[in-house]
């Protein structure tokens, strides 16, 4: 058992070798560089990538299971906007219990991704329609439910999900880690992993072989907005309130993570643990360039570089496969 863990660990750093040096480079670069030598390489900033990355990460987890099917959810960043606002509105507004409130956040997720998953498993219509029209339509609910303005909500309880310690970790950080874990217990001890990465793989070929290619993509869509309700109502809580401009671009950045961690963009191939370090990579990498004052512009700019270049080494690897 123990030699099969090894085995795998090996081949997890041998198919993700270059963006593994490619992390480490750039924390390297970040902790002797002279204008973040002082404050990047240090346990508050730590957390503090940690802590922003734990929503990206969220979103990544299901982003990822989506692309391996051939899929892509556009929609999720707007979903963090509408289920934060509602589930702070429930508070703020109607006095309802924090926890129950909460819970109403995730489900609003759950419900527009199920919406996704039902639309694109039954019908022809191709997902990034599908999805960029729920994307417009939880944007507009959100703006909708709080005019434009944010929802806030001041009790400790509130704001203990997104902004809590547990001991000398962050409540959200934990939270990543064991989504985490679930996620890739999924995808490597359950059915419902092996038929993603067949239906993935070859749609036809799974449904000839009696897979249910509907209901994994219902399935996968809906973990999807489970994942962006969650994130959405973790964000509200740190911030301390629902905000409707929430999530904004949030889509871009787990797509990044997932496809810089090394998921083909044509589906059927991928892994969590790429994604893992994809994210982390995002993370330091908007990190350090926030602790270098580059305008946010800028950061725009060096995102879509590096999302264009992961997306061409992916082409490259296909292309080798093919020949």
């Amino acid at each position: 058992m123990k030699k099969a863990n090894n085995l795998k660990a090996l081949n997890f750093f041998k198919e993700n070798m270059g963006i593994i040096i490619a992390l480490l480079v750039l924390a390297i670069f970040l902790t002797v560089f002279p204008a973040t030598s002082s404050s990047f390489p240090t346990a508050k900033n730590v957390f503090n990538v940690l802590r922003q990355i734990s929503t990206n990460m969220l979103l990544a987890c299901g982003m990822t299971m989506v692309i391996i099917l051939g899929g892509i959810d556009l929609s999720v960043g707007s979903v963090i906007a509408l289920s934060g606002v509602f589930a702070a509105g429930c508070v703020s507004r109607y006095g309802m219990n924090i926890y129950l409130a909460m819970i109403i956040g995730v489900i609003i997720g759950i419900v527009i991704g199920a919406f996704n998953g039902i639309v694109i498993s039954r019908t022809t219509i191709p997902p990034f329609i599908v999805t960029l029209a729920t994307m417009n339509i939880a944007r507009g609910l959100a703006g909708v439910y709080t005019g434009g303005s944010p929802v806030r909500v001041v009790s400790k309880e509130w704001q203990w999900l997104g902004a809590g310690y547990i001991g000398i970790f962050p409540v959200p950080v934990i939270i990543m880690i064991i989504i985490f874990i679930i996620s890739v217990l999924i995808m490597n001890r359950t059915k419902i992993g092996r038929y993603i990465y067949a239906v993935g793989g070859n749609t036809l070929a799974a449904k000839f072989s009696g897979i249910s290619v509907s209901k994994v993509k219902f399935m996968v869509y809906t973990y999807s907005g489970l994942m962006a309700g969650l994130a959405g109502v973790i964000l509200a809580s740190r911030m301390y309130s629902g905000q409707p401009t929430a999530g904004d671009g949030a889509e871009m950045d787990a797509i990044a993570a997932v496809v810089v961690g090394g998921t083909s963009m044509s589906g059927g191939y991928g892994k969590l643990g790429g994604t893992l370090v994809g994210a982390l990579i995002i993370g330091i990498l908007s990190n350090g360039l926030n602790l270098m004052n580059v305008n946010s512009f800028w950061q725009t700019v060096v995102k879509g570089v590096v999302i264009l270049l992961a997306v061409f080494i992916d082409y490259i690897r296909n292309l080798k496969k093919s020949k």
